[in-house]
């Protein structure tokens, strides 16, 4: 398996015709996430969201265009109604019935970014996804104006380097969103998004659970004299918070999901999130003192917070859970993908060699392998910076794996150093956290990593000195989370989010929980000290290239 792989669903028993009478009456909840390489589609029994009923999924990958990392907006369509038609088969496949309508439907994406539109609703730039680290600038301008930490993914930023950069397209500017926010606009007309994606544009008041209007003034009298008469909260999308109405599916929306016209359009919608949130709900982390850890193409951690934090931390940045409750999140650019680069080299060796293993297997041998590594992994280093790392001073990527002459390079070790440097980064910003005096209960993970029982795991655990929890539905992540959030539409009235996710969801939910190991704490604690010195390799070979 593949870091971001959509993995088997964890469906609990049900009686077959009862649950395919439910599809049929569309008492069910679907969920849509557009993750970094793949988008899924999660159908779930809307009284009963643990039960996922069917999956669908569709490959895409991020392109880098003039220095600039994006998607391209047609493949956001044809993959949409590819993970779509996937799951429509998927239910044909397993239930035999034909999906036309669902009780309710959820959009959830990549957080932060920037998409612009003008008047006429068209896309003014390429689409500039969390990965960019362009706008260093603009970020370092908004962190001191608000004191608050303003990282170079958020879509502010995104937009004052526009101003800064006098790009011409910033006078026509009439909407701007994130990908979730945009997919969301399409289907049903509602420029809105949930509070969790939207404190990742623009920083949000604790108390109005809404932009920040101090702020907001800040920013426009700053543009004032560059682009004159822009007013940033007329260009933003209203906020709306977990269980509040935010629209239905469109005939034009129900169109471009499902091409095929099978789709019957009415379906609510709830408000559009971004990956963070979903992987709160789907990991239910979001009651103060609890925290997750999503793996995938990035990595990053959410704690919610009991107090706000003391001091201004450019390694961490507070949005909110889909409720609105503040959130100290650690983001890393960077997460799996260099350690499935080197899954892969292995692979194919196996395959030239005459091996018949799965890729699966392959994956799930290595990552077995490193359980026999030395505790600080004998001395290897290894950094997945494909892009650009904040936290780590990195203006751009340079994978590297680094060894000194008394190295001990033996397998076990060079895995055990791959998974540890998966959370490197992850584990510099956790630090600077637990120095706030942060509590934290325990931390749940989930992402495609955390399938291989008891190795990545126990792993985080020692980097974290915290216990870890795995659930069921770890491999489905954000679309199931998402599916979750729209089956919590019909419960909104009766129950706080966490109360929801608690007492409905997870209610019967087992958690494979690792405590730290008390030799891989001090093991990983001396790899990242080895780390945090060895950045200085990783930062002359920016500009030697």
């Amino acid at each position: 398996m593949t870091p971001d792989d959509p993995g088997s669903s964890a469906s609990r028993p049900a009686d077959p015709a009862t649950v395919a009478q439910a599809i049929i009456d569309g008492r069910t909840a679907l969920g849509i996430e557009l993750g970094s390489t793949r988008i899924k589609a999660c159908l779930v029994l809307a009284d009963d969201p643990a039960n996922v009923l069917a999956v669908g999924s569709h490959a895409w990958e991020n392109r880098f265009v003039d220095r600039l990392w994006t998607y391209a907006i047609d493949d956001v369509w044809t993959g949409l109604q590819a993970a779509y038609a996937d799951l429509v088969a998927d239910v044909r496949d397993r239930h035999d019935v034909a999906l036309e309508t669902v009780g309710a439907l959820g959009v959830s994406a990549m957080m932060h970014g920037y998409l612009a539109f003008d008047a006429d609703g068209e896309l003014l730039t390429e689409f500039r996804t969390w990965r960019n680290t362009n706008t260093d600038r603009s970020a370092a301008v908004l962190s001191e104006l608000f004191g608050v930490n303003i990282p170079l993914r958020w879509s502010i930023a995104h937009l004052y380097q526009a101003v800064l950069d006098e790009e011409p397209h910033v006078t026509d500017v009439d909407f701007f969103t994130t990908l979730a926010g945009y997919v969301h606009w399409k289907l049903t007309g509602r420029k809105v998004l949930g509070i969790g994606d939207a404190s990742g544009m623009f920083p949000i008041d604790a108390e109005t659970r809404d932009y920040d209007t101090r702020m907001l003034e800040k920013f426009d009298r700053l543009i004032s004299e560059r682009a004159y008469g822009l007013e940033v909260a007329t260009l933003l999308p209203e906020v709306v918070v977990a269980g509040g109405s935010a629209g239905e599916l469109t005939a034009e929306g129900a169109a471009l999901l499902d091409p095929s016209g099978a789709l019957k359009p009415g379906i609510p919608l709830c408000p559009p999130e971004g990956d963070a949130g979903t992987g709160m709900v789907a990991t239910n982390s979001v009651a103060p003192r609890t925290g997750n850890v999503s793996a995938g193409t990035s990595i990053f951690a959410m704690v919610v917070l009991e107090r706000p934090l003391e001091r201004v931390h450019h390694e961490l940045d507070v949005v909110t859970t889909p409720a609105g409750d503040p959130v100290a999140m650690v983001h890393c650019n960077n997460g799996a993908s260099e350690l499935a680069a080197w899954v892969g080299l292995f692979d194919r060796f196996a395959t030239v060699s005459g091996g018949q293993l799965h890729a699966d297997d392959v994956f799930e041998a290595l990552f077995r392998e490193a359980l026999d590594g030395e505790p600080d992994a004998g001395g290897l280093l290894a950094y997945n910076h494909l892009a650009g790392e904040p936290i780590a001073d990195l203006p751009e990527g340079r994978p590297l794996f680094v060894r000194t002459p008394e190295s001990r390079l033996t397998l076990a070790n060079f895995m055990r150093a791959q998974i540890y440097g998966v959370f490197g980064t992850l584990a510099l910003g956790m630090r600077v956290l637990d120095g706030e005096g942060v509590a934290l209960d325990r931390m749940f993970a989930h992402g495609g990593m955390f399938r291989t029982a008891g190795v990545a795991q126990r792993f985080l655990a020692g980097a974290l000195d915290a216990p870890v929890a795995v659930a069921e539905t770890a491999s489905e992540g954000g679309a199931w989370g998402i599916a979750v959030l729209a089956a919590y539409l019909a419960e909104a009235s009766d129950l706080p989010l966490d109360a929801y996710l608690r007492d409905r969801v997870f209610a019967d939910a087992e958690f494979d929980v690792v405590e730290p190991d008390p030799e891989d704490v001090p093991g990983f604690a001396a790899y990242l000290s080895r780390y945090r010195a060895g950045l200085a390799v990783e930062r002359a070979a920016v500009p030697a290239l």
